[in-house]
């Protein structure tokens, strides 16, 4: 897809941060926005927005877990827009941090069902639509850089984005005869406001949470997202890469090298030899070169990510238990949990 205007996008997690700025970047290239998302107050500061610009944009609620929902909100874009759309961005997340170990089912149900769940919903009520129109069109995810690597703090949150990315690549090839692209957007840290969800948008039948989640915790994260890529600027390198008509798009200048490097440790899973190398590795300090991919991909300089004792990214954060279990979990390591 290279001609955006007048065209129809419709956005998940659409009125704020990420999704936020790929609303603002497609209305700004001529595009008629659907804002989708759960929170009423985040919708009217964006459809505020918009409607300052006097840009054409329509604001849905919508829990991305809800298929009828899904259903009806697409009902209600070709109602208020006459077609289905030509761009459709799953974008809504969320994500909570505590040891793997202390993971209960509430915590795989409520970030695998948003994170994953979320993504097939959209696939599911709008590729049929799109194929059925005959327009063509591109579909896109915010996946995350955490699909390329273990998450031993986030564990549901990194495998649900290994599934998407799986997911999107399965439709990638399946809708190249409708004329239908995929993207993967895959950025780290975004300035956003993810870290809300697990205090004001973590549903009550989900509450059963092995990890110590508290308003400390979650403005320590808050910290760590001001360093992180304007949602902007990521909405830039998502539209050209829609352009571009390119599957995997990772938002740095090194991209395509991280990739390179964070996939080959499944070469050295597959050997004895390899494992020993692994191991060996992991004794030894960053590189210059994991230093700079590391400061692109969180948004500090290479000296900070060099500081030594822990990375800014990963600072000693036991005052507030940020990523820890909560006390009561009584099987995971004491190191890993509040005291």
């Amino acid at each position: 897809m290279k001609d955006f205007a007048g065209k129809i996008c419709f956005i998940t997690g659409g009125a704020s941060g990420a999704g936020f700025g790929q609303a603002q970047i497609f209305s700004e290239a001529g595009m008629k926005v659907v804002i989708a998302d759960v929170r009423q107050d985040h919708l009217d500061e964006a459809m505020a927005y918009f409607k300052e610009k006097g840009a054409p944009a329509h604001a849905i609620k919508l829990d991305v877990t809800d298929r009828e929902g899904f259903a009806a909100a697409a009902d209600e874009v070709e109602k208020v827009f006459g077609s289905t759309p030509d761009l459709l961005v799953l974008t809504a997340g969320v994500n909570v941090f505590g040891p793997a170990e202390a993971s209960t089912y509430d915590d795989y149900d409520w970030v695998v069902g948003v994170c994953f769940g979320g993504v097939v919903n959209g696939l599911v009520t709008f590729v049929p639509r799109m194929i059925k129109a005959g327009k063509g069109g591109h579909i896109a995810a915010t996946v995350s850089w955490g699909a390329f690597g273990a998450g031993p703090t986030t564990a549901p949150y990194s495998a649900a984005k290994a599934a998407v990315l799986n997911l999107l690549e399965s439709y990638f090839v399946a809708l190249k005869p409708y004329g239908i692209g995929v993207s993967a957007l895959c950025p780290a840290n975004i300035r956003s406001k993810i870290y809300e969800a697990a205090i004001k948008g973590r549903p009550e039948k989900y509450k059963n949470t092995g990890y110590h989640v508290t308003e400390d915790t979650q403005k320590f994260l808050a910290s760590i997202h001001e360093k992180g890529m304007d949602p902007r600027v990521l909405a830039d390198w998502l539209k050209k890469g829609i352009e571009n008509e390119q599957f995997l798009i990772v938002p740095y200048p090194s991209g395509p090298r991280m990739v390179e490097l964070a996939l080959s440790r499944f070469v050295d899973y597959a050997s004895p030899e390899g494992m020993k190398r692994l191991e060996e590795k992991q004794k030894q300090p960053p590189t210059e070169e994991e230093l700079k991919h590391m400061a692109e991909r969180e948004g500090y300089s290479v000296n900070e990510m060099r500081k030594p004792g822990a990375a800014p990214i990963m600072p000693d954060f036991k005052d507030v238990g940020f990523g820890k279990a909560k006390k009561d979990v009584d099987w995971v390591d004491p190191n890993k949990k509040v005291n």
